[in-house]
Parts: structure tokens; C-alpha cells; sequence
């Protein structure tokens, strides 16, 4: 273990968006939690995303279920992996999408209108 380990928070897993679409594909289970700003998620969201901005996440935790593996995405990777260190020191099974929506659009990775697909918290 290095001396930054754990100095910013809990290690949380990182991977790619292309990982993360496979993993949404493989596991029903999965949910991919947005943390974006509303006006972010105006063009765009990942099918069944469970939308709740970083400024909200403290308050808003008890809306995510913690029976399943939760993805986080932001725009670039920075917001969602804060997210991901606080959702991992509440308990919950989490991973980031390194390179967030900006990485996910950019290798044309399937998306749909902010409304469509619900969110998948059901």
C-alpha cells in the first residue's frame, strides 16, 4: 500500500466506458448512477442512469439501492470518482467510469434523450 492510498478516501475501482456499457449488458443488476448537473443531462443519459448531481449525492444516498453494483458517471471522470469514494465509505458496491460521458459519447456508446428509459432503481 502506497502512502497516498486511501488518503483522499476508500480505493474504488476505475474503468473504461466501453467496460462499463459491457457490464450494463452482462448484469441486469448494474445501475449506472449520473452525477451531472441537471442542465448536463439536458442532450443526453445512459438508458435507466438513476440522475442525482454530486451537490445532491449526500442527501439523496438513501434513494440507491444497496443490493446492486452501482456505476458512477459525471462529464470528464473527476465529480463521478468523488462520488464513488463517498458512496464506497457508505457501503455500497461501486466503480467509476474513468473518462465519464465525454468518453462514453466519444466511442459512440448508446445514449438516450434525459426522460427515456426511466431511471432503473426499480
Amino acid at each position: 500500500m502506497g502512502f497516498f492510498d486511501g488518503l483522499f478516501g476508500p480505493r474504488v475501482e476505475s474503468i473504461s466506458s466501453k467496460k462499463a456499457y459491457e457490464r450494463l449488458q452482462e448484469d441486469p443488476r448494474v445501475l449506472i448512477v449520473d452525477v451531472r448537473q441537471p442542465h448536463e443531462t439536458r442532450s443526453a443519459v445512459v438508458a435507466g442512469a438513476a440522475l442525482i448531481p454530486l451537490t445532491e449525492l449526500g442527501g439523496r444516498m438513501d434513494e440507491l439501492p444497496r443490493d446492486r453494483p452501482l456505476l458512477v458517471i459525471c462529464r470528464s471522470g473527476h465529480r463521478s470518482s468523488i462520488a464513488a469514494r463517498q458512496l464506497k465509505k457508505a457501503g455500497y458496491e461501486v466503480t467509476d467510469v474513468s473518462g465519464g460521458m465525454s468518453a462514453w459519447l466519444r466511442h459512440g456508446l448508446p445514449v438516450v434523450p434525459p426522460g427515456k428509459g426511466g431511471a432503473g432503481m426499480g
